[in-house]
């Protein structure tokens, strides 16, 4: 019995076109009139369902693969079985978890557009994370069965303790709630320990697993890279000031955040120089648009932490928060540039679907709707230090959210439907 990962993709697919559906609605809103629906429970629905439906959702069931293909007897055929002890690879335990997770995230994309943060769509979120626990403990166990020679598991590992300890900025976020003792620091803060350690810490983590899984790389292959997994590993941690610069840290804090910055930023340098000296030539057979897509998200990614390196310059970072299209162009800028463009490179690149002209047209697309809407998002940024009004802003962003739902909409429909692949000749 082997793990459907094509099956679960083409959820991750969907899902992503309601991700962008939900962003395309929220501009309209704000560039046109559209009286029904509430723009923040809009958002709330958006930004949830993206974190389970969309990013979180495939990486569990690209890390399955990654199980199925490096499990550890070659007799049974990659597949995720069982091992002598009985603590093994269990398809169905996975199916279901996958199900839970998808159940969850259809519920707080239902429920926080109904009623925002109310019982239901809290309950929904809730679950979603003990969900995640489960997966999380599941998931590690298995990886003892594979060889750790494969740099791809302390990566993993590393992504599973982030997705479990950030989801304590929500457990706090509720206990303010509950008790109704709410200030605004400690709420803010709450959230952006939340943030930081689902998309520094699960996404960027398990990603990278995933690229190294891609590589094939073994600890054999460079002596910097399991350093640079540590060098990353231990940064991230205190790097979650980066998001709290606005609470005038302590002194002491504040310089370990700076050398936080400076020695992730040291470390993905590095990594890419040996990357690209390792793996040179690499790519060579592969599509042209894929290359493309790979070689945006390393820009997108080295951009991302030399950003997090400006925001220590105490000028910068009181600009950087005092902004809200800066903010937003720096979230989609992970999200959409790094994260997503990622999964939809490893989604393809290793044949999950087809690649036919149509896709490859909708995914290039996807990825030029990405750069023009980061693109549009810095113009307004930057323009809004000055106080700046940048006519027909939003009309223009619009349009590149109608570039993104297109894009995505096509690479989804051609990689569900049913197509007769062409024979090898």
């Amino acid at each position: 019995m082997h793990f459907k990962a094509k099956f679960w993709l083409q959820f991750s697919l969907l899902n992503l076109l309601i991700v962008a559906l939900l962003g395309l609605l929220m501009r309209y809103k704000i560039g046109f009139e559209f009286p029904f629906l509430n723009q923040k429970n809009l958002q709330h629905s958006h930004s949830h369902f993206a974190f389970a439906g969309w990013i979180s959702h495939t990486l569990m069931v690209l890390m399955v693969g990654f199980l199925e293909k490096r499990g550890p007897s070659p007799e049974a055929s990659g597949a995720l079985r069982v091992t002598k002890k009985g603590q093994g690879l269990r398809i169905a335990l996975y199916n279901k978890m996958l199900t839970a997770n998808l159940i969850c995230a259809y519920g707080m994309l239902v429920f926080f557009i109904i009623q925002g943060y109310a019982a239901l769509s809290i309950a929904f979120s809730t679950a979603s994370i003990f969900v995640a626990y489960l997966f999380g403990y599941q998931f590690w166990n298995d990886l003892k069965q594979v060889s750790q020679e494969w740099l791809s598991v302390n990566w993993f590992k590393a992504a599973i303790f982030f997705n479990v300890i950030s989801s304590l900025g929500t457990f706090f976020l509720a206990f303010m709630m509950i008790t109704k003792n709410i200030h605004q620091n400690e709420y803010l803060a709450s959230i952006y320990y939340y943030l930081h350690f689902q998309y520094n810490g699960w996404f960027f983590f398990a990603c990278m697993g995933l690229l190294f899984h891609f590589f094939d790389l073994k600890a054999t292959a460079h002596p910097y890279l399991k350093k640079a997994f540590w060098q990353l590993f231990i940064a991230c941690i205190p790097a979650y000031f980066l998001s709290t610069l606005w609470l005038n840290l302590p002194v002491w804090m504040y310089i370990l955040t700076v050398l936080a910055a400076l020695f992730q930023s040291y470390a993905w340098f590095k990594l890419l120089a040996v990357l690209a000296k390792i793996r040179k030539g690499y790519f060579d057979n592969y599509p042209f648009f894929l290359r493309y897509i790979i070689l945006f998200v390393a820009i997108a990614c080295s951009l991302k932490l030399l950003l997090q390196l400006g925001s220590t310059i105490p000028a910068l970072s009181q600009l950087a928060f005092g902004f809200r299209p800066i903010v937003i162009a720096y979230l989609h800028l992970v999200l959409l540039a790094v994260i997503s463009l990622f999964l939809l490179f490893y989604m393809y690149v290793n044949h999950y679907f087809y690649i036919s002209k149509p896709i490859k047209f909708g995914i290039i697309l996807f990825s030029v709707g990405v750069f023009l809407n980061e693109l549009v998002l810095a113009v307004q940024g930057i323009a809004s230090f000055s106080y700046t009004i940048i006519p027909r802003v939003n009309e223009l962003l619009f349009g590149v959210a109608v570039l993104l739902v297109s894009g995505i909409a096509i690479t989804t429909y051609h990689s569900i439907k049913k197509v007769k692949i062409p024979p090898v000749l």
